[in-house]
């Protein structure tokens, strides 16, 4: 995960950039902080639909303790990776397969992003067709289901106009384009990815505190990396926009990584205030004004010291101290941390420890899981669930 970290003169050779205006700088980071909320909020209130889908293919990943705690060693080992590439091989030939593999996962995810919107667009009598894509390995009694996707014409449309930014992306590298793959990155992220508790959400926020910490303070490697990855996986804004407009190329950047870790947090206590049923939302708001005043201190902190800082250091306190007081003030601790959020994937129904293959439409993925429902109860209570 990338920090947030202002290019203010030369990073290297070549001619040294003027020094960033008062205005410019405010402006980028004003946007900067605009466009990290934007992903989160939204994010988090998708991910409360998302939680209560019966449609398998929008089933939300579900985060345990084990993959929290492994989670930091992933991103270590995947980091060194990419650095020991950049400098072996050629820079250039490992950014045109990144942004091949960027490309195709950046339409998919702009589409995804954009099709609650669009539907509010078509026309009632639009012509909207059905489509199932369906590839499976062996025949008869034997075969495996390996690719089940159902979309239909309005999901082709999305599809095509994420595409032309997709195009835009690859020709010009554009920082725009750039932008709006990185925020339905961000989005979907914090869609479909769900700590199970809170317990989960410390244990990977605390992991990640430390990996952030050290690959940036510790040495140059996150910093080597980010500035040579092109690739939607930061969003930028110029800081001298005012001065050369769309062109403008003296950019501060945030990783992605700084937004979708804290939203999933802050996506699931607005799923915890959603099971309160109390119709407050102390918990998602109190956890987002946490990120806002974090990522507020990192901007602070690195215009201070000049020096590109570790979001996580300051937004890990905040996003995890804040709600953790209003808790404590509540005298709901206990409750917040025997949450489980997994629970409500499908709500009053047993936790599965695998789901069951299901051809067809989503309409009979339904039917199976009511058959599920219909056994005996005492079957439920002889294995426990998994978690």
């Amino acid at each position: 995960m990338e920090e947030a970290a202002a290019h203010n003169g030369s990073a290297g050779p070549g001619p040294a950039r003027p020094p960033a205006t008062p205005e410019g700088m405010a402006l980028a980071y004003g946007s900067l902080v605009l466009m990290a909320l934007l992903p989160i909020f939204f994010g988090a209130l998708r991910s409360v639909s998302c939680a209560k889908s019966k449609n398998s293919s929008e089933m939300p990943e579900t985060i345990t303790s084990r993959d929290a705690a492994r989670f930091p060693i992933v991103a270590s080992c995947t980091l060194l990776g990419l650095y020991l590439f950049f400098k072996i091989f050629s820079q250039e030939y490992i950014n045109l397969l990144l942004s091949m593999y960027f490309f195709v996962l950046g339409i998919l995810a702009l589409s995804h992003t954009i099709s609650p919107m669009m539907n509010r667009f078509f026309p009632a009598n639009f012509p909207n067709k059905q489509y199932q894509l369906l590839f499976t390995e062996g025949s008869g009694e034997s075969k495996e289901e390996i690719v089940n996707y159902e979309f239909d014409t309005k999901d082709l449309v999305c599809l095509a106009l994420s595409s032309v930014v997709g195009v835009w992306y690859l020709l010009r590298k554009h920082w725009i384009a750039n932008n709006l793959f990185g925020l339905a990155f961000s989005l979907n992220g914090v869609e479909l990815l769900h700590l199970n508790n809170v317990s989960t959400g410390c244990i990977l926020l605390g992991g990640l505190f430390i990996y952030d910490v050290f690959w940036v303070f510790g040495t140059n490697v996150m910093v080597t990396v980010a500035k040579s990855f092109e690739a939607p996986i930061k969003l930028v804004f110029p800081q001298d926009l005012l001065e050369k407009g769309l062109e403008a190329d003296n950019f501060a950047m945030l990783g992605l990584g700084d937004i979708v870790i804290p939203g999933i947090f802050i996506a699931l206590l607005l799923r915890f205030d959603i099971s309160l049923k109390k119709n407050t939302h102390t918990y998602f708001y109190t956890s987002f004004v946490a990120y806002i005043f974090g990522l507020g201190l990192t901007i602070f902190i690195m215009h201070i010291f000049k020096h590109a800082q570790p979001a996580l250091l300051y937004l890990v306190p905040a996003c995890i101290g804040f709600p953790l007081l209003v808790a404590l003030a509540k005298g709901e601790v206990t409750e917040l941390f025997s949450y489980e959020s997994s629970a409500e994937i499908l709500p009053h129904t047993p936790r599965l420890t695998h789901f069951p293959t299901v051809s067809g439409s989503p309409a009979s993925l339904a039917d199976s899981m009511q058959q599920k429902l219909s056994c005996p109860r005492r079957r439920r209570q002889q294995s426990p669930s998994a978690m």
